[in-house]
C-alpha cells in the first residue's frame, strides 16, 4: 500500500511504525473474511481492510469525523485478521496509533467520556470494584437489563482455599488481577492447588493487582503504563532473589498484557530492562502445566482414565490470536479425561473483549450469543474458558456455569488425591 503521511507525524517514530505497517498491507481482504464485526454488519468499513484505509487516510491529513471514530471504536481488537493475514501486517499496533490520533481529534460526548472514565477509575480498583459488585447483586432486580448482565448472581462455585504452605523448593508467581478476585476467587486458588500437587508453591504479591491492560486499551496510556510499574515494583524484588522461576497468567488477557511490558516500556529507562525481564518469565498456566506433561500425567492417570463428561472449550482471543497459544487446554483435558466437543467457528471472538461488552452493548450480546451456539451445539457438561472478561460475559447469556478450565482438573487431581488419601 503507497502512503504519503502528513507532516505532523511523518517522520515521527510512531508516524514511521504506521507507515511500515500501512506498506505491508496488500489489500487482499483475508481478513473480512474472519473478521467478527464484518459478519455482523457486512459493512467494510467494519472489517480490518476498511479500518486501515480510515486510519491512513487519517494519518494523510484528511479529514476525520466521528463516523471513523465509530468504525474504529466497533473493533474488538481480537486479532483474528491477523491470524489470517498472509502478509503478516500489525493490525493491533495500527489500531492502536489510529485510536490515539482521532483520540485527539474527535472530542467524544459527556456520556461516553463519564462511562471510559468510570470504567479506568472503578475497575482496576477493588476498594471501589468489590463495594459495587456487592451493591450492584443487592439492587440486581432494578438495574436496567444492560447493567444486570454485568452483574454476577455469585462469584460461583469452588474452593477457594489455597494450600497450605509445603516448602516446596520451586515457587511461581501469580497475577492477582483487578476484577478476578471478586468475580472468580477460585480460579488461581485452583490453579495454586493443581501446580501443589507438582511440587511447585503458588503465591499472590501484594501490590500486584491491575495489569494495565483494561486502561491501556482505553487510551488512558500513562495510568496504564504505572499499572504496569506499580506489578513490576512488586514483582521485581522476587526476580532479583531468585525466588521466583516465573509468572504464571490465569487470565489469558492479562497474559497477554504483561508479555508486552517490555514492549510498551522500552522507552523507560528506570523499567525497559526489569519489563522485558518480567515479560521473557511470564507464561500461561496451560504452557506451565504442559512444561510438567509428563508429571501431570503420571498424576491423572491414576485416576483411572475417561469421564465420560463432555467440555466445550472457549478459546479466547487473547490465548490463541494474541499469544499464539493454541491446542494446548485441549490437550489438558483430553489427558485428564474430558471429551471435547466440536465448537463452529472456534476462531471468532465472543464479544467480551476488555470492556466492549459495556461500551458496544449491541454487537457484544450478538456475539455472545452465537458464541453459547456454538458452544452448546455438543450437548456438554461444561463450558470452560481461559480469561475472567470471557467467562463472566459467556455466563450473562447462559444458565449453566461458565468456568475456568483449570477448576476441572483442579477437581479431578483433588479427586484422586483423597480417595488415595
Amino acid at each position: 500500500m503507497q502512503t504519503n503521511l502528513a507532516e505532523f507525524i511523518r517522520h515521527t517514530p510512531v508516524g514511521l511504525e504506521a507507515d511500515a505497517i500501512l506498506r505491508s498491507c496488500v489489500h487482499c481482504g483475508f481478513c473480512t473474511a474472519t473478521c467478527p464485526t464484518f459478519q455482523l454488519l457486512g459493512d467494510e468499513l467494519d472489517g480490518p481492510r476498511g479500518r486501515i484505509y480510515l486510519i491512513k487516510q487519517m494519518l494523510e491529513g484528511q479529514p476525520v469525523s466521528e463516523k471513523t471514530q465509530i468504525h474504529l471504536d466497533r473493533c474488538l481488537s481480537c486479532r483474528s485478521c491477523e491470524t489470517t493475514c498472509p502478509s503478516g501486517v500489525k493490525y493491533h499496533r495500527l489500531l492502536e496509533i489510529g485510536r490515539d490520533v482521532i483520540e485527539d481529534r474527535i472530542p467524544r460526548s459527556f456520556a461516553s467520556r463519564a462511562i471510559r472514565f468510570l470504567l479506568c477509575e472503578a475497575l482496576p480498583r477493588s476498594w471501589i470494584f468489590n463495594p459495587a459488585v456487592r451493591l450492584g447483586q443487592l439492587l440486581r432486580p432494578l438495574l436496567p437489563a444492560v447493567l444486570a448482565d454485568k452483574v454476577p448472581v455469585s462469584a460461583g462455585p469452588g474452593n477457594r482455599r489455597w494450600p497450605p504452605a509445603k516448602g516446596h523448593q520451586r515457587r511461581m508467581v501469580a497475577l492477582a488481577g483487578c476484577v478476578q478476585p471478586t468475580l472468580t476467587p477460585n480460579t488461581n486458588a485452583a490453579t495454586a492447588r493443581v501446580l501443589d500437587h507438582l511440587g511447585i508453591e503458588l503465591v499472590e504479591v501484594p501490590g500486584a493487582a491491575c495489569c494495565g491492560a483494561l486502561r491501556y486499551h482505553l487510551q488512558a496510556q500513562e495510568k496504564a503504563r504505572n499499572d504496569m510499574r506499580r506489578v513490576i515494583d512488586a514483582w521485581w524484588p522476587l526476580v532479583e532473589s531468585g525466588r521466583v522461576e516465573g509468572f504464571v497468567m490465569t487470565a489469558s488477557g492479562c497474559g497477554e498484557h504483561v508479555r508486552v511490558y517490555g514492549e510498551v516500556l522500552r522507552d523507560d529507562p528506570a523499567y525497559a530492562e526489569k519489563a522485558a525481564r518480567i515479560s521473557a518469565m511470564t507464561r500461561d498456566v496451560s504452557e506451565v502445566l504442559v512444561s510438567e506433561q509428563d508429571r501431570l500425567s503420571d498424576f491423572l492417570r491414576q485416576i483411572g482414565g475417561a469421564t465420560g463428561e463432555r467440555v466445550a472449550f472457549h478459546s479466547p482471543c487473547t490465548l490463541q490470536h494474541a499469544q499464539k497459544i493454541r491446542g494446548l487446554v485441549e490437550a489438558l483435558l483430553t489427558t485428564a479425561g474430558y471429551r471435547l466437543t466440536a465448537v463452529a467457528d472456534p476462531h471468532l471472538c465472543c464479544g467480551s473483549a476488555g470492556t466492549y461488552s459495556i461500551s458496544q452493548p449491541l454487537l457484544a450480546t450478538q456475539l455472545r450469543d452465537n458464541k453459547l451456539a456454538a458452544l452448546t451445539a455438543g450437548s456438554p457438561d461444561f463450558l470452560v474458558t481461559a480469561n475472567i472478561g470471557c467467562q463472566t460475559h459467556l455466563q450473562s447469556g447462559s444458565t449453566a456455569p461458565v468456568r475456568h478450565w483449570i477448576e476441572l482438573l483442579d477437581e479431578r487431581l483433588s479427586d484422586q488425591a483423597r480417595s488415595s488419601g
